[in-house]
């Protein structure tokens, strides 16, 4: 393969038709660099790099399948952390991903109209569904469009971009009045809570999909949770069936989210390195066009002759096929991942 036709990895073990592409695919990117002599430094997805420090899971969580009081203890601790609605459902699933796919399943065909670019599974999800999707590149043009469900990103993958709680509030409505809904994936929005809909959540016609993995930094435990009004949420808990989630994930979650010093020290620390991070990709000739604590966006030309020169030292950034220029970086673990990736890019 020649150097300059690099923009993204496809592993051959496991690569299909239609198959989405992600971060975090150190087997692929392997295949194509070779594996470096200092390990890798994965900068390519958007999940916090230090961990909620869990202790070792009890046995019995591990033994024994959850019991519903496992489920309303981590129900309860999540509504609380979320700042959810009183008169909101919430549902705990195996990852916010799982939810991404089922929740088109659960409504009525229609028209979706998806505000773009975001996150690439939400447009095979709805299609596969049985829905027409249509982009969108504002709420405004969503608002005033003739489908009756729309999806937003918020704050969007990869571009960051936010949405006001009034105008997002206003268009479920409108979703609403014409027989849909509006679907809202928090997935970063942990990091700016002030714009979640969390707390206005229960009215028919709003769904909100939030990850725990993501700003937690424990993304292979999967769980994630949706919230909605209560005929919504009982269609959703229905599909996912029993023992959802695994004892490990409800043991986790329970701790991670009851834990307000932890969480208030790691936000303030994503919010330092993000800084960081940006200083460094600016003194290079980056322009940062978007992101969140949990990652930045930035877009320069030649970004694929950077993706390779990264990749040749071990470092793996997140690239996109549809917008040449863009690269995606997720915070450095430390002052030493930091040096490595500000080495690499004056190389």
């Amino acid at each position: 393969m020649k150097d300059g036709a690099i923009t993204h990895f496809d592993n051959p073990s496991h690569n299909s038709p239609g198959r989405v592409r992600h971060g975090g695919d150190i087997a692929s990117a392997e295949a194509i660099f070779g594996r470096p002599k200092n390990g890798w430094l994965d900068l390519s997805t958007g999940i916090n790099p230090n961990p909620y420090p869990l202790a070792a899971i009890p046995t019995e969580f591990m033994h024994r399948l959850p019991g519903t009081d496992d489920i309303d203890r981590l129900l309860y601790v999540a509504r609380k952390y979320y700042r959810v609605a009183e008169n909101a459902k919430i549902i705990a699933a195996p990852g916010s991903q799982s939810l991404v796919k089922l929740v088109p399943k659960i409504l009525a065909a229609g028209n979706v109209s998806i505000l773009g670019p975001t996150y690439a599974e939400h447009k095979p999800a709805w299609a596969a569904a049985g829905h027409a999707v249509i982009d969108a590149a504002s709420t405004c043009t969503q608002a005033a469009g003739a489908a009756n469900y729309a999806l937003v990103v918020n704050p969007n993958n990869p571009t960051g971009t936010t949405h006001a709680v009034d105008g997002l509030l206003a268009l479920a409505e409108e979703m609403f009045d014409r027989g849909g809904a509006l679907v809202v994936d928090e997935a970063f929005s942990d990091v700016c809570p002030e714009l979640s809909l969390c707390p206005h959540a229960g009215q028919p016609g709003l769904i909100i999909l939030r990850s725990f993995g993501k700003f937690f930094g424990l993304g292979g435990l999967r769980l994630g949770f949706a919230i909605s009004d209560e005929q919504t949420a009982q269609l959703i808990e229905n599909s996912l069936g029993p023992w959802a989630v695994s004892g490990p994930a409800i043991w986790a979650g329970i701790n991670a989210m009851n834990d307000e010093s932890w969480i208030t020290q790691s936000k303030i620390q994503l919010g330092n390195n993000a800084k960081k991070l940006d200083r460094i990709l600016l003194n290079v000739g980056m322009k940062i066009i978007g992101g969140t604590d949990l990652f930045r966006l930035a877009s320069i030309d030649g970004a694929n002759e950077i993706f390779q020169r990264l990749g040749r030292n071990g470092i793996l950034v997140r690239a996109f096929d549809e917008n040449p220029n863009w690269l995606r970086f997720g915070i450095p673990i430390n002052d030493e991942a930091f040096n490595r990736l500000e080495n690499a890019l004056g190389n």
